[in-house]
């Protein structure tokens, strides 16, 4: 019986509670009578400075306004005695209340917790629902995040892989199945959640999600998400099967990352998603052999990153997007497989950056684009195979620098593209193998330069193939200063003779005076 009994504690909190407001209570009553008897004596004394005949005695007309008004103050003391009690009463009342829902909250989170991790793949699922219910019903945003973070865990959870139809492993194979169904629902639940309105009941934006390393092997719909505060993470993840969509998704505040993330099949959309503020990383992402649509997609602030990514199957597409502010950036990229078409892009402002990237197989396309402000520069680009192409690009305003870039192998046609602004610039550059041709194209603006560029595969077997012709120069400055080698096909017949004051050739290239 000693065991059991409970230690004899302190006063509980709600006795603590009761002699503060007493105490708080007996303070300011003493204080009002203070006050109204300092008020009495104060009006008296105000009469007697007044000199309201000094010889006179107060009367008892006189004497019994001052003492109404004295208790007139009291009164007033006594109300705002009364406000203090009921404000503190309201405050205890709502702690008690947060803590009870709190208290609550704990407990039905156990008992979801103790359902996700149940060997039946039916009460697992309850347990998705539970957690998603308490997020939606949490008392405040840390244990809303809790909720959030026990689901992201348990999509990171290792699985074991479909072991096929064989009736002799249909048990696990149902099994496999039922696993799976409750992970596409915690995906499909987040992107519920982050399509209702910041503020509103049941919505998720401003939380953290962290799906790193996560494996998406099913269709999933984030179409219309808003992602503008908070962390979001997919670094690592693998997107394996069915189609995942972003589209019309808003990127506008905090971090969206998807270092290291795996496009190995399937399909992953971004159409018409607005990239205005946060930071959006593929750095080290691999492209495979999925689909990835950008198409539509607007670029107006902030950064995307794909440094370093990887290229090499399947089908990148920033087919109508506009670049229109912000970062974009592809350094030291490696494309060596696959189709990236830019087509139709407008490029109109902030920097897109291909620096020290690499080309070296598949086809990256142009064609039909319009630069016509900011920077999209190749400084240091390898073109050593496949196809990159800038066929009737429009460049108007955008300055386009493929200063110190190594043509040995592509096939880079500008072919019908129009230069009337800007300025575009191969200072530096080699080629020395495949074939870049500007057959057709029209200068009459802008600024196009090849100071000092190598043109050395000419005279060699296989080699590079520079083409001009035929091309229109009727305004535009350019510059072939310092360049060596052979003239490119066809330059001297499009440039014609004399020599325009707009375009300079390096003597050798020019035909001997008659």
């Amino acid at each position: 019986m000693t065991a059991n009994r409970r230690p004899r504690s302190a006063p509980d909190d709600r006795e603590l509670r009761l002699w503060k407001v007493g105490r708080a209570l007996l303070v300011t009553f003493a204080a009002a009578v203070l006050g109204a008897g300092g008020v009495f004596y104060g009006l008296v004394y105000l009469l007697d400075v007044q000199e309201i005949d000094r010889t006179a005695k107060l009367d008892a007309s006189t004497l019994f306004d001052l003492v109404k008004l004295s208790f007139g103050v009291v009164a007033g003391a006594g109300a705002l005695v009364a406000l203090v009690v009921a404000y503190r009463r309201q405050r205890v009342d709502e702690a008690g209340a947060h803590r009870e829902a709190t208290r609550l909250h704990t407990e039905r989170f156990s008992q979801a917790v103790d359902k996700l991790g149940s060997d039946s793949p039916a009460v697992r699922l309850g347990g998705v629902h539970a957690l998603a219910g308490l997020a939606d019903d949490a008392p405040d945003d840390n244990l809303r995040q809790t909720c959030i973070d026990v689901l992201c865990a348990y999509l990171q959870l290792p699985f074991t892989s479909d072991p096929g139809s064989d009736p002799a492993h249909q048990e696990e194979h149902h099994r496999y199945l039922a696993l799976r169904k409750a992970r596409h629902t915690i995906l499909r639940l987040i992107g519920d959640h982050y399509r209702r309105p910041k503020g509103t009941h049941r919505s998720w934006q401003g939380c953290d999600l962290d799906l790193t390393g996560v494996t998406i092997d099913g269709s999933t719909n984030f179409d219309g998400a808003v992602f503008s505060d908070g962390t979001v993470s997919f670094d690592g993840a693998v997107f394996s099967d069915g189609t995942v969509s972003f589209d019309g998704a808003a990127f506008s505040g905090d971090t969206v990352s998807f270092d290291g993330a795996v496009f190995s099949s399937g399909t992953v959309s971004f159409r018409d998603a607005t990239f205005s503020g946060s930071q959006v990383s593929f750095r080290d992402a691999t492209f495979s052999g999925s689909e990835v649509s950008f198409h539509g997609s607007v670029f107006s602030s902030g950064a995307v990153l794909f440094g370093q990514a990887t290229f090499s199957g399947g089908m990148v597409s920033f087919g109508d997007a506009v670049f229109s502010g912000g970062t974009v950036i592809f350094d030291s990229t490696v494309f060596s497989g696959g189709t990236v078409p830019f087509g139709d892009a407008t490029f109109s402002g902030g920097t897109v950056s291909f620096h020290g990237s690499t080309f070296s197989n598949g086809t990256v396309s142009f064609h039909s684009a319009t630069f016509s402000g900011g920077t999209v520069h190749f400084h240091g680009s390898t073109f050593s195979g496949g196809t990159v192409a800038f066929g009737r690009a429009r460049f108007s305003g955008s300055t386009v620098p493929f200063d110190d870039a190594v043509f040995s192998g592509s096939t880079v046609p500008f072919d019908r593209a129009v230069f009337s602004g800007g300025r575009m610039s191969f200072g530096d550059v080699a080629f020395s193998g495949g074939t870049v041709s500007f057959e057709s194209t029209t200068f009459f603006g802008g600024l196009v330069s090849f100071d000092n560029t190598r043109f050395s595969g000419i005279t060699v077997p296989f080699g590079s193939t520079v083409s001009f012709g035929p091309a229109v120069f009727s305004g535009s400055l350019v510059s072939f200063h310092g360049a060596t080698g052979p003239a490119p096909v066809g330059l001297v017949a499009a440039v014609g003779t004399p020599l325009p004051v707009e375009v300079t050739l390096p003597s050798g290239w020019l035909p001997p005076s008659p």
